[in-house]
């Protein structure tokens, strides 16, 4: 009898065991090179092993590693101070994860309103198909039930309604309500974008009610989109925002932004983390925005988006019994298929290259952010053959 496993049996794993990683590329244990296209779900945004982002780690780690935030800590003002001066936000709270980003938003917008008078209005507004982590508040607030089943109540103070329908965010406010929490595109949902219209709606909204608007920017910031965040397709800003996946390259980072005013109830002793803005992270983070933010980068984001985008729709318009839609903005996208994507999923595999599972039937395409355009059609190739293997296998079946 096989011995059993001494890990928790929560993931099913592919049958994959990389050794290393050199750009948009992954290296198994075999010498086997696949084209990674999932990025560790958009994280490795400037790609396994770029120099410039490892040589900081390697000099930070040969200082100082942990300190705690009873120290002030070199590296987090200025990244803080970059992150303020590029965005909305006038405030930063450093995090290790999406989700404790997201559970400092959501504590900062109760925080703001019971601040204000209003310890009543506690409740957020999110959407059908939304994701915002695995803690009780975070699966809470996405409120799909496969999250949520088997860990007991539902923590209280998550209103759920219908994404994109303005009508039924408009009704579900009450005098309980402190803010209104979105992805600007949903990523675990199927790369459903957020019109302009509704995000302007949304804002208009909550400067109306005196709520405070949450963007969940952990999947689609830090150029994912082809703006730093997404939200500047729209032109609307938020009050609060949740970020981490693409803004440490790989290393657990994570950070809640915020307008001074949407933080104002956050004061000392109201929230803290053990290891949030470590001297590590700050170094990796600093070193990702030197890249990020250098000029072109955005563009050539765009640029290789466009090279995907016509790639996708001539794939789409061959293979229409195996691809069903293209979605999403810049390189966060999305090919629904018109067969299970599992098993479009496994014919990608099959062919070297690496793409993420989402909801609605979608496969996500999420490629480090330094893809170049030939690597582009390289993954592109290799996606026809995984769609021409899914249409030949139909045919035998048939």
């Amino acid at each position: 009898m096989a011995e059993a496993a001494p890990l928790y049996d929560t993931y099913s794993r592919a049958p994959l065991r990389f050794e290393r990683g050199e750009g948009v590329w992954l290296i198994t244990e075999t010498g086997e090179r696949y084209l990674d296209f999932g990025a560790g779900v958009a994280v490795t945004s400037v790609g396994h092993g770029h120099p410039h982002v490892v040589g900081a780690l390697k000099e930070q780690a040969e200082k100082v590693w942990h300190l705690s935030n009873i120290y002030e800590i070199a590296g987090q003002e200025r990244f803080a101070k970059r992150l303020t001066d590029a965005t909305f936000a006038d405030k930063v709270f450093f995090t290790n994860s999406g989700a404790e980003a997201l559970e400092c938003a959501i504590k900062t917008a109760r925080r703001y309103q019971y601040s204000k008078g209003h310890p009543e209005r506690f409740h957020i507004i999110t959407f059908e198909g939304a994701f915002h982590g695995r803690t009780l508040a975070t699966i809470a607030a996405g409120g799909q039930e496969k999250y949520l089943e088997g860990f007991g109540p539902k923590t209280p103070g998550f209103d759920q309604v219908p994404f994109g329908d303005i009508e039924a965010v408009r009704a579900a406010i009450t005098d309980a309500t402190a803010g209104i929490l979105i992805e600007p595109v949903q990523g675990e949902g199927g790369i459903r974008p957020a019109t302009t219209e509704f995000m302007k709606a949304l804002r208009q909204l909550c400067d109306e009610k005196g709520l405070l608007l949450i963007l969940d920017e952990v999947q689609t910031g830090v150029g994912r989109t082809g703006k730093l965040f997404a939200h500047e397709w729209s032109g609307v800003t938020p009050d609060l925002m949740a970020v981490a996946k693409g803004i440490g390259g790989g290393f657990p980072l994570g950070a809640c932004l915020a307008t001074a005013e949407a933080a104002s109830g956050m004061k000392a002793g109201t929230h803290g983390s053990t290891y949030g803005g470590n001297p590590l992270a700050m170094a990796v983070g600093n070193a990702v925005l030197d890249v990020v933010l250098e000029e072109g980068f955005l563009q050539h984001v765009n640029d290789v988006a466009l090279v995907f985008r016509q790639g996708l729709a001539s794939l789409k318009d061959r293979f229409p019994d195996v691809i069903e839609d293209i979605r999403g903005e810049g390189l966060m996208l999305g090919v629904k298929a018109a067969v299970p994507s599992a098993e479009l999923l496994q014919a990608i595999r099959a062919s070297n290259l690496l793409a993420i599972p989402a909801g609605d039937n979608v496969i996500r395409l999420l490629p480090p952010l330094v893809v170049t355009a030939d690597e582009a059609r390289e993954g592109l190739a290799r996606l026809e053959r995984a769609a021409e293997s899914v249409r030949a296998k139909a045919k035998k079946t048939a």
